[in-house]
Parts: C-alpha cells; sequence; structure tokens
C-alpha cells in the first residue's frame, strides 16, 4: 500500500510548516511557561482552514480526509504539540455539530466554528467514567421543549475560555448503559454552568483543564445532536478520529525531538569529537528515526482505513493510537538523554515536548484501553482474514 503524498497533500504540509514555524513556534515555550491559551492564533489559524478540517464545505469546512488532516495537524505539533491537540480536539467537536447538530444549530454555530471565531470543548469524561464512559451519570432530562442538564465533566480541555460544549448525557436509565445516552451542544455560557480552577498539570499549558458543572441547565431539545440514544454511537465514531488526531501529535512532537537532537549531535563535542562521531549514540539516533517512520506509517495506514469506512477502522485507529503515543513518548525521551543537562532545562525544547507527548498515552482512551480494543477483536472467529 502506497503511503506517499500526492502534490495537494504536499502542499497543505508546505502551508501547515510554515504557519507552524511563523506562528506558532517562536511562542510555543511562552505559552507553556505561562500557561497562555493562544486565541488570537487558534483564530488565525482558522483563516487557514485549520479549525475546520473535516467538517463539510457547506459549513465552511475543508472537508479534508484524515490522511489530508494528519499532514497538517503533524506540522502543527512539531511546533506546539499543546496547541496542535487543543486545535484537533476543537475540530472533533466541530465536526460533530456539523454533521449531527439540527439545521438551527448548524446555521447558527458551523461557520463561526470552522471559521475559528467560536470555539468548542469536547465533554465525555466525568469523576467517576473515565475508560467506562458509557456509564457517565450527567442527565438530561425533557421538560416541555428544552433538557435540564445536571451533572459533572472532568479534565476538559479548553473549559473556560471556548464558546460551546459538546456534551454526552444521558437521557436514559443506567440500566441503558451506551444506549441510553444523548450528545447535547450546550452554549458555554448558559446560566447554571459553573467552572472548576484552572487545572495545573505536566504539560499541555497552552490550554485550560477544568471541570465543569452542570446544575439545571436548560438546553433547547433543537439543541440535541443527532437522535435521543446515538449520543455514544456520535462519541466514538469522534474517538476513532480522536486517536488518529492525538496519534498525529504524538508523531509530531517526536519528529520535532529528532530534528533538535540531529543538529545537537552534530554541534556538540565531547573528548575532542561531534556526538555524531560516535557509534553508541548514532545508534541511538537510527532507533529513533526507524521507531518514527514505523508509528507514521501505522498512523497512516488507520487514516486510510477511517476514510475507507473500513469494517476494521476502529481497531486500526486504536493501533495507531497505541503504537505512536508509545514510540512517540520514547523518541522524545531519547532526545531529552541525548542532550544530557541541556535537555533538561527549558533553554532547549526537548523537555517541553516530552512533558506535553506524555499525557497522549493516557487520553481518548488509555493505552491499556487500546489494548483491550485490540485484543478483543483478535480473539474473534474472523479476526486473522480481517485485519490484513
Amino acid at each position: 500500500m502506497n503511503f506517499d503524498l500526492s502534490d495537494e497533500q504536499l502542499a497543505f504540509q508546505d502551508a501547515a510548516r510554515a504557519f507552524a514555524l511563523g506562528e506558532m513556534a517562536p511562542h510555543a515555550a511562552e505559552w507553556d511557561e505561562q500557561a497562555i491559551f493562544p486565541r488570537e492564533l487558534i483564530g488565525a489559524a482558522g483563516e487557514m482552514g485549520f479549525c475546520g478540517m473535516y467538517s463539510p464545505e457547506k459549513n465552511g469546512g475543508m472537508g479534508l480526509s484524515r490522511m489530508d488532516t494528519m499532514v497538517i495537524v503533524e506540522e502543527l505539533a512539531a511546533a506546539c504539540p499543546s496547541t496542535a491537540a487543543f486545535i484537533t480536539i476543537h475540530n472533533m467537536a466541530t465536526w460533530m455539530i456539523a454533521n449531527w447538530g439540527q439545521e438551527n444549530l448548524q446555521s447558527e454555530w458551523g461557520e463561526a466554528l470552522t471559521s475559528g471565531q467560536k470555539l468548542a470543548s469536547y465533554c465525555l469524561t466525568e469523576p467517576g467514567a473515565g475508560s467506562d464512559a458509557a456509564s457517565l451519570s450527567t442527565s438530561a432530562k425533557v421538560d416541555g421543549s428544552d433538557y435540564i442538564v445536571n451533572g459533572s465533566k472532568a479534565f476538559i480541555s479548553g473549559a473556560g475560555a471556548t464558546d460551546i460544549l459538546v456534551v454526552m448525557t444521558r437521557t436514559g436509565t443506567v440500566a441503558e448503559g451506551a444506549r441510553g445516552i444523548t450528545a447535547i451542544a450546550i452554549p458555554a455560557d448558559s446560566a447554571g454552568i459553573h467552572y472548576g480552577k484552572k487545572e495545573v498539570k505536566m504539560g499541555w499549558n497552552s490550554q485550560p483543564t477544568r471541570t465543569i458543572t452542570f446544575d439545571n441547565v436548560r438546553v433547547p431539545m433543537t439543541h440535541r445532536l443527532g437522535d435521543v440514544g446515538e449520543g455514544f454511537k456520535i462519541a466514538m465514531r469522534g474517538l476513532d478520529g480522536g486517536r488518529i488526531n492525538i496519534a498525529t501529535c504524538s508523531l509530531g512532537a517526536a519528529q520535532a525531538a529528532l530534528n533538535a537532537t540531529q543538529s545537537y549531535m552534530l554541534e556538540r563535542k565531547q573528548f575532542g569529537k561531534t556526538l555524531a562521531s560516535f557509534q553508541a549514540l548514532q545508534f541511538k539516533l537510527a532507533d529513533m528515526a526507524t521507531k518514527l517512520v514505523a508509528a507514521r506509517q501505522m498512523v497512516r495506514l488507520a487514516a486510510f482505513k477511517l476514510d475507507q469506512n473500513h469494517p476494521d477502522k476502529t481497531t486500526y485507529c486504536a493501533m495507531a493510537k497505541q503504537l505512536a503515543t508509545d514510540l512517540g513518548f520514547e523518541v522524545c525521551n531519547e532526545a531529552l538523554q541525548l542532550h544530557g543537562g541541556y535537555g533538561y532545562i527549558r533553554e532547549y525544547p526537548l523537555e517541553r515536548l516530552m512533558r506535553d507527548a506524555r499525557v497522549h498515552q493516557i487520553l481518548e482512551g488509555s493505552n491499556e484501553i487500546m489494548r483491550v480494543i485490540i485484543a478483543r477483536r483478535m480473539l474473534e472467529e474472523n479476526a486473522t482474514e480481517t485485519l490484513r
């Protein structure tokens, strides 16, 4: 299978790289150190089309494939994994509204979101429902032509700084599990919404993370996404693409770490020789490059399967997410090691890249859950015939 980039994809790559190098890379360390959410930068990314990459054109999106999208995201993540990751989360929530939102919702929010004028957060995780998302308890009760929403969400990216929240709620009973979940788009300034403190995090500091509490929040039923009980299906479809997005952010971080290490090894001298002269260090660099190329090909395969709507697309997306985020972190860690003490100080980008990449192994389903998904599929009767 040939994954060479087309001329159009190469043009996307060049545009994204120029934007990332010119607008993101010079400020990434400051955003991280001062925990600045770069709202204006994200708006500028929207002007490039990067806030609606795979949303439909009728809503102002670019209508790109997942393969096209990952080409762009990797370049953005090489400059700032944290900001690039938020842009992908916004893209996922925007895509959900653009595809499942009712006409009035799409009319009001579609182009505002795809242009980056307005921003969206995705709200699935709860304090008591992480990996077991089907057990969520945030409720939406019908009251006339509205829903009344109560409950809380945890670890929400962009919370307190975005304009609309795509919230997975329980409209059925707990016993119904996933079948009782409905997706609702809730304006972020609605009465009864309370935001918790801004979490102090190891990485991803350019995007705020907060708990959100819903206290009798009234939302028109016209803000429902899809049908009643379709929320979990929408969430899982979103997570397939979200896993590719986060895997791609790890590729970008790892590529940036590898690039920095190549330059450092050619310049830094010890014992009268450049680090590049030592075979043991050459072998480390070779292993890093091999891991990165292998991970990238796995992510491209998953993106291809998702674009083709392959029956095993979810399994391939899980494989890509697990492999790329594990190997991406390993590459960042080895890059820091090869920089020695300089890698540990903030003058160099290695420690920031490693901190940002670490959370990728946890979110969008932890890598342990990815292995559960893969293993379950492998133990089905026809798995060896389909996973080829």
